[in-house]
């Protein structure tokens, strides 16, 4: 091998090692699922059956049973465990709910996820989808060439870049008003693509407090309790799904 040959394998190596190194540290920088989120899927909550298929979602099911059923997108690079309370929540009012892990915490690497789980559930009459974020856009996404088989589409935090307006499926948009996160130009924009849309803004909530991960870098500091977020939450989805 001549020296100019060599020269440029030996670069050519170099790059894709310093790839790899700078995709290792992206994959593994992200926000973590605090201590309480993680312990409700390991101890359980009562009124709750919690299923863990460690690596690929954590199935909340309702003891007393379930007709309606949601599948939820984490926002991204958020762990997904973040959003565990929200869905012990919504179980325990009676809405089967599955909380996806994506690959690198990032729903676009992934956004056809939902497609493993109906089958699981026959029994279920009414499907949702929904996510938080980037967890939402691609949940919208999924939706444009399956809206047949959901009944709806739930956002915190996000908005949709598909064009669903021709469907006949409903959507409720929730954020907070201190959303620091949220682009509300992109927002507002995409607006036209959501069917039947039902919007709120939780009043003093921010974009972190849909999961338990702390606040997230560039984030508005909310002015009511994550509790108080999560309890209007979950209000809201009941409501969107009951009426």
């Amino acid at each position: 091998m001549n020296k100019k040959l060599k020269t440029i394998l030996l670069t050519i190596l170099l790059i894709l090692g310093l790839l790899g190194e700078a995709t290792f540290l992206y994959v593994n920088d992200f926000n973590s699922a605090s201590d309480e989120a993680i312990s409700l899927v390991e101890e359980g909550t009562d009124g709750v059956r919690i299923i863990e298929d460690i690596g690929k979602s954590v199935q909340f099911i309702p003891t007393r049973g379930a007709k309606t059923a949601l599948i939820f997108y984490p926002g991204g690079k958020v762990d997904y465990l973040a959003y565990s309370p929200l869905m012990a929540q919504l179980a325990k009012n009676g809405i089967l709910c599955i909380l996806v892990h994506m690959p690198g915490n990032l729903a676009v690497l992934d956004p056809d996820a939902a497609d493993r789980y109906r089958s699981l559930y026959p029994e279920i009459k009414d499907w949702y989808i929904g996510g938080h974020s980037l967890g939402g856009v691609c949940a919208a996404e999924h939706l444009k060439k399956e809206y047949e088989n959901y009944k709806g589409l739930i956002l915190l935090g996000s908005y949709s870049t598909a064009d669903l307006s021709d469907t006949e499926l409903k959507t409720l948009s929730l954020y907070g008003s201190k959303d620091q996160i949220l682009d509300r130009e992109e927002y507002e924009k995409n607006k036209d693509n959501l069917p039947s849309l039902t919007e709120y803004e939780i009043s003093g909530g921010n974009h972190s407090q849909f999961g338990d991960y702390g606040l997230q870098k560039g984030d508005g500091k909310a002015v009511i309790s994550a509790k108080r977020q999560l309890d209007l939450t979950v209000q809201w989805i009941r409501f969107f799904i009951d009426k």
